[in-house]
């Protein structure tokens, strides 16, 4: 569980090289846009739910609730967002389809069950959840793969083979014995239970419009009669509705104020769950109800949901201590919090396999830092090394970086408005050597893992604030931790509690591990990670693409979105016209920039 859809992605294409054959799964917010309902009183201003959903990640969603339902093997890397509610796992398990070749089926009734799974017939387009009717065959597309779907063939009702296929090509892949069809939506319910929910809203509507007309609300009432009856209404028609989530409470059958179902459900009793970050995601993990709810009392107040809509929610913090199974705080800096939850099972990971030590750090005083800092980035920069200076401003930033080219150095400047991608290609390109140094302010704290980094420089280190606090300087000092020569120099005048305090640590730790390497003749050595590209730029045509274009469509999501759903349906035409190797080509730059898309998050 970490604290940003980002660094997810990154754990989670490492935990796949990792762990390759086990079910290593991703499970974070699958919105490319997301604007929630809300009512603004103030301006009597309602906005309606706007949302995208990414497909690629719904696809993932899937994958991981299945492989929690059917394997034990399973590594889930997940946002904060999966304290949020999710369909129950008991019906979600309940709506599936099991499939065994050789045995008898009621061919009309089988169709008739997927379509109660939420699976759309089209027997011309064929995509994720959907399935299509040819001749004696039926073809399903599974919400949980992207390449590969399944072939039933029958003679009357008796159902001969199952048989795995290449959707886009229609290549035989294998057979099968058996196959499970889970529902398109982890929101499928079964009909008696959608029926049993229906009478229980209709109840509390006519409770909430009594309330509502008893203080002269009337308005509001008939808002929410209008708006509530056309929910049942489609409730009824097709099993769904817009919104649906806001009637989870009786969908899943809760109680009132009950906590939601969340992924943590879908745990078993013996799992573990590793908080990686710990001092950042706590804090997101306790603010997210309250926000919620806030947005929430809003709308029921003014007749825009029933007052069970706030049941839809994220766990409490609370309840989210109760649901969490045994846990493992990471974080190099661990709050108060963590320290109290683990009663002392403290375990400091100091050594590290490569004998790396953390680094040395000098104090140097503030006046003259900069001429200071220009010999330090000197003698670092001869020995083929980089270097990450942090400031307090955006404005000291902005003025150090115009400086230092000023004087012939390849710098670059990273701060809050670089988009990721821009962020990732900058520190790429200091890896690489295209640029030497690294200017910042707050983003050369977490997540820069730069092994060929030699010096970090804090410049006014001795301003005592956030920016400055003994988390924030023992998080910075820890980037040149990855190199055997790594430094730190902070500028300070005056010797701080922070600074006393994240020194003082980072020489302690270090001591232990030079007495480790002494005692089993361990020598530091330098990491080697490997410089990856963020986009197989190879797959693409010169002619059509170029590294330009493809970077731009990344820096916005809309348009890329829209490039994406382009090639897909540039890829169908060809499969139908039976160019399949063109269409495998467009599936290719598809995957690429699914890919790229994931890792930003």
């Amino acid at each position: 569980m970490v604290h940003n859809k980002t660094l997810a992605a990154q754990i989670y294409s490492e935990m796949k090289a990792i762990f390759p054959d086990n079910a290593v799964e991703y499970f974070v917010s699958y919105y490319d846009y997301y604007q929630p309902e809300a009512y603004i009183a103030r301006t009597d201003t309602y906005i309606e739910k706007d949302s995208s959903i990414n497909e690629q990640i719904d696809l993932l969603r899937h994958s991981a609730t299945r492989s929690l339902l059917e394997r034990r093997d399973v590594i889930v890397v997940s946002s904060v967002s999966c304290i949020y509610g999710l369909g129950s796992p008991e019906l979600y398990y309940q709506m599936t389809i099991t499939l065994k070749a050789g045995e008898t089926y009621i061919r009309d009734k089988l169709l008739g069950d997927l379509v109660n799974l939420q699976y759309e017939r089209n027997d011309i387009g064929f995509e994720r959840g959907t399935f299509r009717v040819k001749g004696d065959n039926i073809h399903i597309f599974s919400v949980h793969y992207n390449d590969k779907a399944w072939r039933l063939s029958f003679f009357g009702n008796d159902q001969e083979y199952i048989r795995e296929f290449d959707p886009l090509t229609g290549e035989k892949l294998v057979q099968l014995d058996n196959a499970v069809i889970y529902g398109s939506s982890h929101f499928v319910t079964p009909k008696e239970v959608v029926e049993t929910a229906i009478v229980q809203i209709e109840e509390e509507l006519q409770q909430r419009l009594a309330w509502l007309n008893k203080h002269d609300k009337l308005l509001e009432a008939q808002r929410l009669n209008q708006r509530t009856q056309y929910d049942i209404e489609m409730l009824m028609e097709t099993g769904s509705c817009k919104g649906i989530e806001n009637y989870s409470r009786f969908l899943t059958g809760k109680a009132s104020g009950a906590p939601p179902p969340t992924l943590f459900e879908y745990l078993p009793k013996d799992a573990l769950l590793f908080v990686d970050e710990s001092h950042v995601a706590v804090p997101q993990i306790r603010a997210m109800y309250n926000g919620d709810r806030a947005r929430k009392e809003a709308l029921v107040e003014h007749g825009f949901r029933l007052p069970s809509a706030l049941d839809n929610r994220p766990l409490k913090f609370e309840e989210w201590q109760v649901f969490r199974p045994q846990t493992v705080f990471v974080s190099a800096t661990p709050a108060p919090f963590e320290l109290q939850e683990s009663k002392g099972q403290v375990v400091e990971q100091i050594i590290r396999p490569t004998g790396l030590l953390d680094p040395e750090c000098v104090i140097k005083p503030v006046t003259k830092q900069v001429e200071d800092l220009l010999s330090e980035v000197q003698a670092t920069i001869a020995q083929g090394l980089r270097v990450l200076v942090t400031t307090l401003t955006k404005k000291m930033a902005e003025d150090l970086t115009n400086y230092l080219q000023e004087l012939g150095y390849k710098v670059s400047y990273l701060h809050s408005n670089v988009h990721t991608l821009e962020r990732i290609e900058i520190i790429r390109d200091l890896r690489q050597g295209n640029i030497d140094i690294l200017v910042g302010i707050n983003l050369l704290r977490e997540g820069l893992d730069i092994p060929e980094c030699g010096l970090v420089a804090i410049l006014d280190a001795d301003k005592e604030g956030f920016l400055r606090s003994e988390v924030s300087l023992i998080q910075t000092i820890g980037r040149a931790a990855r190199n055997s020569q790594g430094r730190v120099v902070l500028y300070a005048d005056v010797i701080t509690k922070s600074i006393e305090k994240a020194v003082g640590e980072t020489h302690r730790r270090r001591k232990v591990q030079q007495e480790y390497n002494q005692k089993h003749s361990i020598i530091p050595k330098t990491i080697n990670h490997n410089i990856h590209a963020l986009v197989e730029l190879e797959k693409f045509d010169n002619k059509l693409d170029n590294k330009k274009q493809i970077h731009s469509l990344l820096e916005q999501p809309i348009k890329l979105k829209a490039h994406i759903n382009k090639l897909k349906k540039e890829m169908n035409r060809a499969a139908s016209n039976l160019e399949f190797e063109e269409a495998a080509k467009l599936r290719d730059q598809i995957n690429v920039l699914e890919e790229a898309a994931l890792e930003l998050g």
